[in-house]
């Protein structure tokens, strides 16, 4: 049992001015793992006082103080890459080889990513006689979903440490020990008192506090729409900066030049990948009427094959949604599906055969699906594939862009001129062409009501910065 019943704040552990605490649940066991503290305005109160305090020297390091920051960060996480992965399996439900080959390690890309960006990264800029200044723009809240605990977490303070901004982490409370240990992590790699705060607690009464309050410059936060809503308007009350990375109904575009097989294949990998808990999932398969008979087979056949169970076992593909709320969630998109008139191809309701305690779905798949369905149009955030045929492309282009998000696409096809028209006509922040996913120092962000700004390398670290500009300064 897991005991972390204490904030930290100022550099150091402390007790949280309630003495309530939080239950953490093992999707998969469906057991109590741990407990945290329930966190208070209060405490939210004296992490933003610890944060402000240290603001003006944090700002003031240098380029090489901060990279040496996080160099010291990316060497306690390389120590800490057993419990990272013990810790993920127990409390997100994750198979222990993604645990290792995805979780773990986009958090430590991340932290070097940001090390490494600073390299070429001008903080000063001379135009004409004056001199442009890009400094931290103050203490920022940062408040971090569930499903990918380090990479969400880590990009964010990653980027906040290399602009030298302090920070109030506010991680969810499905996933609280990962933050902790990269709490602890960061304790060991000796920043500033003050530069780091981590904050357990319920995102109404944490995210609230953070949000509303007035010495908070600027609130980083990944997660629903209607938690991202409630954070503008806490911020607007004083023009906070608001950086938003909110849901996405991403689109997959098949050509009818592609390579059938691969493209089932490619296509529902990135449906099912961490159980259908990726803000950017390819749920909408758009592809030519003319090969939809062998399409669907294909992908019956490969979504069919997905290996489901504990993810303390081996070869194990997907486990369990992390808790029962997102398991509902899920079971009563596919009823709507059925209910609206869509053809369950696989999968469906209820759990799969032989894993009766732990918050397992079916993988599922709809054909004859029409963007105006339910299913097609909204998150649903599980294993759920929805097919739409096109018969022109244009038609395709319409029907990617017939939706309020606009976080990722996705587009495979072998005619060069077919997949530049669709790939440039494709309204998200990312277009991801022929499984090609590019690399940690591209931005990340979405178009419409999938957020605002841009997260990863460079562009991560223009977010938490402010422009000065000193006029006449050549003429000191």
């Amino acid at each position: 049992m897991k005991r972390k019943n204490q904030q930290f704040i100022n550099g150091q552990w402390m007790n949280s001015s309630s003495q309530d605490i939080i239950e953490v649940i093992n999707p998969a066991s469906e057991k109590v793992i741990g407990t945290i503290a329930k966190g208070t305005k209060d405490d939210v109160d004296k992490a933003v006082n610890a944060a402000k305090n240290v603001y003006l020297e944090f700002r003031n390091t240098s380029v090489k103080e901060r990279q040496d920051m996080l160099n010291r960060i990316v060497e306690e996480y390389k120590k800490r890459k057993d419990d990272i992965v013990e810790v993920i399996t127990e409390e997100l439900g994750s198979p222990r080889e993604l645990s290792e080959k995805t979780h773990y390690m986009k958090g430590l890309i991340h932290f070097s990513e940001a090390r490494d960006a600073l390299d070429d990264f001008s903080f000063q800029e001379k135009r004409g006689e004056s001199l442009i200044i890009k400094e931290s723009i103050g203490v920022t809240g940062l408040i971090t979903p569930w499903n990918f605990p380090t990479n969400q977490t880590s990009v964010k303070l990653a980027a906040a440490f290399a602009s030298g901004s302090p920070v109030i982490l506010k991680p969810s409370v499905e996933t609280p020990f990962s933050a902790i240990i990269l709490a602890e992590i960061i304790e060991s790699a000796n920043l500033p008192k003050g530069a780091f705060n981590l904050v357990n607690g319920q995102g109404k009464v944490i995210g609230d506090a953070l949000s509303s309050h007035q010495d908070v410059r600027m609130m980083s936060f990944t997660g629903s729409e209607n938690a991202g809503r409630k954070i503008i308007q806490n911020s607007s009350q004083d023009f906070k900066r608001v950086s938003l990375e909110l849901g996405g109904k991403s689109p997959y575009v098949i050509l009818d030049d592609a390579d059938i097989d691969k493209a089932a294949k490619s296509a529902t990998k990135f449906v099912y990948d961490n159980t259908g808990q990726v803000c950017d999932a390819a749920t909408r398969t758009l592809i030519p009427e003319s090969i939809k008979d062998e399409f669907i087979q294909k992908s019956k056949q490969y979504m069919g094959s997905i290996r489901i169970g504990n993810p303390n076992q081996q070869n194990i593909d997907i486990g369990p949604l992390v808790n029962k709320s997102q398991f509902d969630i899920v079971q009563n998109y596919i009823k709507q599906g059925i209910s609206e008139g869509a053809t369950l191809v696989t999968g469906g309701l209820g759990k799969p055969k032989g894993l009766e305690t732990g918050y397992y779905v079916k993988p599922t798949i709809f054909s004859d699906v029409n963007n105006d369905m339910t299913i097609a149009q909204e998150e649903i955030f599980g294993p759920v594939m929805s097919i739409i045929t096109y018969k022109t492309i244009d038609e395709a282009i319409q029907i990617a862009n017939d939706t309020k998000f606009g976080l990722c696409s996705y587009v495979m096809g072998t005619n060069k001129q077919k997949v530049q028209k669709v790939a440039s006509s494709l309204e998200s922040g990312n277009v991801i062409i022929n499984d090609n996913g590019g690399t940690p120092d591209l931005p990340f962000g979405g178009y419409k009501q999938s957020g605002i700004g841009r997260e990863w390398g460079d562009y991560g670290i223009e977010e938490f910065l402010e422009t000065k500009v000193l006029k006449g300064y050549y003429f000191l």
